[in-house]
C-alpha cells in the first residue's frame, strides 16, 4: 500500500529531487543488508530462526505506517531505515528456515513460491490504496494510517502459525540422500564469493524501483494509477514466480539467472527510449518476468552451494552484497538523472546487467545435480 506512492509523495508532497530518493532508498536496503548478515550469523549459532524473525516483522510492523506524519523527507528517511531494520533482521533467519523447510529438488519452486506470495500481497496493497485513493477521496497519509491493519495481522500469523523447523530432524531428513547438492566442507567455497561478486556487480546497475515509478509518471501515467501500474507489476511477478523456481530445478539456476539479467536490460534500455503512457505499462508487465525467473532462483542457488551450517550466515553475506550494491546505486542513478537525463541513468543500468549477465554465465555452476562446491 506505502511503496508504490511514496516516492510520488516524496516528490509532488515533500519536494524531494531524484537524488534524495534514491539516497532514501540506497540508505534503508544497505541498513537491512548490514542487519541480515549479523541476523543470519546468529540463528545459525543459537539453531533458532523464529524468534528473530517475529521480532524483525514487529519491529517494521511497528513503523512502517509513521510516514503518514512526516512532514519532511529527512523524516521519511529516518523511518524508512527503521522499516529496514526490521527487514534486516529477518531477512537471513527467514530465507534460511525457508531452505531448512524444503526439499532440495524442490528448492527453487519452493523460493519461487514464496516470492509468488510476497508478491500477491503486493498486488493487492496498491489495489487496496487505489480504491482508498480513488473510490473513498482519502488522502496519501490517510492510505499510510490504513497500511498498519495488514502489517498487524501478517505478525499475528508468524507468531500463531509458523513453525520452527528442527535442525537435527531437517539435517537427517532434508538431505541424507541429495548430497551433491550441498558443499561437503564446513566453509562456503570459492565459488559461493564469486556468485556474490556478481551479484554485488549487477546489483551497482540495479537502482531502486522507485525511479521506474517516477520515470512513469514523467511518461504520463497519473499518480492516482501508480498503484495500478505496481500491482500489475506484481500480479506478473505473483503468476509467473513459482513457475521460474520450477524451471531452474529442471534447467538449472544459471540459464535462468543469466536470462532474466538480460531482460532486465532490456527493460531498461526500453524506459530509456519510451515516449508513451502505454510504454510504462508494457516495460513494467516485462520487468516482472524478470523478477520471477531470478528472484527464487538466487536464493536457491544459495542454499545449493552452501553446507546447511552456513545458510544463515550465507544469506547474511548474499544480501549484503546487494545492500552494498543499493546505496551506490541509487545514488549514481539519481546523479545522473538529475544531471544528465533519465535516458542517460537507464542506459547505464542496461549496460552493468549486460556486464553482469556475461559474468554470471562464465561463474554460476551448471547443472542443478552437478553444483556440489569443491573445497
Amino acid at each position: 500500500m506505502i511503496y508504490p506512492l511514496l516516492p510520488l509523495f516524496l516528490s509532488s508532497v515533500l519536494g524531494a529531487n531524484a537524488s534524495f530518493i534514491g539516497a532514501i532508498e540506497g540508505a534503508a536496503e544497505s541498513t537491512a543488508s548490514l542487519l541480515k548478515l549479523a541476523s543470519g550469523w546468529w540463528s545459525d549459532k543459537v539453531k533458532r530462526r523464529k524468534p528473530i524473525i517475529v521480532l524483525g516483522y514487529g519491529i517494521a510492523t511497528f513503523v512502517r505506517p509513521f510516514v503518514a506524519m512526516a512532514t519532511s523527507a529527512g523524516a521519511v528517511l529516518a523511518i524508512r531505515v527503521a522499516d529496514r531494520v526490521g527487514k534486516g533482521i529477518r531477512g537471513a533467519p527467514r530465507d534460511a528456515l525457508l531452505a531448512d523447510s524444503a526439499d532440495p529438488n524442490a528448492r527453487g519452486r519452493a523460493f519461487g513460491f514464496h516470492a509468488s506470495a510476497d508478491n500477491a500481497g503486493a498486488v493487492l496493497g496498491p489495489l487496496i490504496a487505489f480504491a482508498l485513493l480513488r473510490y473513498f477521496d482519502l488522502s496519501l497519509r490517510s492510505v499510510f494510517w490504513l497500511a498498519a491493519v495488514p502489517g498487524l495481522l501478517a505478525l499475528i500469523v508468524l507468531v500463531v502459525a509458523v513453525r520452527e523447523v528442527p535442525r537435527e530432524s531437517a539435517s537427517a531428513g532434508m538431505e541424507s540422500d541429495t548430497a551433491p547438492h550441498i558443499a561437503p566442507a564446513e566453509t562456503m567455497g570459492k565459488r559461493f564469493w564469486a556468485y556474490l561478486g556478481v551479484v554485488l556487480l549487477f546489483t551497482l546497475g540495479n537502482s531502486t524501483d522507485a525511479f521506474l515509478l517516477l520515470r512513469a509518471n514523467q511518461l504520463g501515467v497519473a499518480i492516482a494509477l501508480a498503484p495500478i501500474l505496481w500491482a500489475m507489476l506484481n500480479f506478473v511477478k505473483a503468476s509467473a514466480g513459482t513457475l521460474g523456481g520450477a524451471l531452474s530445478d529442471r534447467l538449472g539456476r544459471k540459464p535462468l539467472i543469466v536470462f532474466g539479467w538480460i531482460l532486465y536490460a532490456a527493460v531498461y534500455l526500453g524506459f530509456s527510449r519510451a515516449t508513451e503512457a502505454w510504454h510504462a505499462w508494457v516495460l513494467f508487465a516485462v520487468y516482472g518476468l524478470f523478477y520471477a525467473l531470478t528472484e527464487g532462483t538466487e536464493k536457491a542457488l544459495v542454499a545449493d552451494i552452501v553446507p546447511r551450517s552456513k545458510r544463515g550466515a550465507a544469506y547474511g553475506w548474499y544480501n549484503l552484497a546487494i545492500g552494498l550494491g543499493a546505496l551506490p546505486a541509487s545514488l549514481i542513478f539519481g546523479a545522473i538523472w538529475d544531471r544528465v537525463s533519465p535516458d542517460a541513468a537507464f542506459l547505464f543500468g542496461a549496460a552493468v546487467a549486460m556486464i553482469a549477465a556475461l559474468a554470471m554465465a562464465v561463474v554460476a555452476p551448471g547443472r542443478q545435480g552437478r553444483w556440489a562446491v569443491a573445497t
